[in-house]
């Protein structure tokens, strides 16, 4: 009796389908090597990226994904939006140190390798990384029949940034009286969304598919702020990405025991409204960006050249060494 031999095809992975996708990707990442280029060919074991521009580089680097957002992308077919999120969630977090963003690599795992589904991913991803001048330098697309369901996707992101070393912002700076200026989200972002997909469950026909899609609006990159910094000439204290744990808990982590009272505008964006009035009100600000996306810490005097800065520049308020933490109020 003989015994059968198994190929690696047979037990759920195509190395030929694999290498084709590479092949894909390459055409697509190029649109991302426009004002920088890798040092050696893409496609090596590793990618290397010369830093010779810069005098005195600090290196700074930062991982994070789409989190449970990413199971209404699939379900409502914007995988474009998962690659954008991917890119900003990364990219946003390696602009808060004054560093510029150059190689960014990703991680997706499906049972089954799906060539049109991933390239659609990595097209978003192309779009927002080719906005911000940052590289595509590679990454891992893994095929794990029996570990990942079918039908879904694993999603993470690394950003890979560099700065020089007088120019990395250093939040100890921020005194008594320096000013918030917060510059408008474009929705929940890729944050809080386990909360989001409770209400939408518990609550399905509040919403209709078209303002779920609207929901599911991409993370803003806020590129545009920190380089509208550099071209004014304004030198930030401190520069926030507001995230998990909303306005409080990202600013205070900037603030070195100091705190704030804030105030912010009503967000009365699309179908907003509806998820957050089945929303404890005073978890909201711990959960959400209510808003907020990026808040820049700024001395009083460069504050009318800030709030020209981006789109949806406001003061939110200003720093109060008589207190530890941040609240925030909604006003006008």
């Amino acid at each position: 009796m003989s015994e059968s031999k198994f190929t690696y095809k047979q037990a759920g992975v195509d190395i030929g389908e694999a290498a084709t996708l590479v092949g894909d990707i390459g055409k697509l990442r190029a649109r991302t090597e426009k004002n920088r280029r890798l040092h050696q060919a893409f496609g090596l074991f590793a990618a290397s990226y010369d830093l010779s521009s810069y005098r005195s580089p600090v290196i700074v680097t930062g991982c994070d994904g789409v989190g449970t957002k990413l199971e209404l992308l699939l379900r409502h077919d914007l995988l474009e939006i998962a690659g954008m999120d991917l890119v900003a969630m990364n990219v946003n977090d390696i602009l808060t140190t004054g560093g510029d963003p150059l190689l960014f690599l990703d991680y997706v795992a499906m049972s089954r390798l799906d060539r049109g589904r991933i390239s659609r991913i990595i097209a978003g991803m192309v779009d927002y990384l080719e906005a911000c001048d940052c590289i595509l330098a590679g990454g891992e697309t893994a095929e794990m029949p029996g570990l990942v369901p079918e039908g879904a996707i694993e999603l993470s992101g690394f950003c890979i940034g560099a700065a020089e070393k007088e120019d990395l912002l250093d939040p100890s700076n921020v005194r008594d009286g320096d000013v918030f200026i917060g510059y408008g989200s474009d929705g929940f972002h890729a944050n809080g969304w386990s909360l989001v997909r409770r209400v939408l469950a518990e609550h399905a026909a509040d919403f209709t598919s078209d303002e779920i899609r609207a929901l599911l609006a991409p993370t803003r990159l806020y590129h545009d702020v920190v380089r509208g910094f550099r071209s004014a000439g304004v030198r930030p204290k401190a520069m926030a990405h507001i995230t998990g744990g909303g306005l409080p808990e990202n600013l205070e982590r900037l603030l070195g025991g100091k705190g704030a009272v804030l105030t912010i505008p009503a967000w009365n964006a699309g179908a907003v409204p509806k998820v957050l009035a089945h929303c404890d009100p005073a978890d909201c600000f711990n959960t959400f960006n209510m808003g907020i996306g990026w808040v820049s810490i700024v001395d009083p005097a460069d504050v009318e050249r800030s709030l020209a800065i981006g789109p949806g520049g406001r003061v939110l308020g200003t720093v109060d060494a008589t207190t530890q933490h941040v609240s925030v109020a909604v006003g006008n």
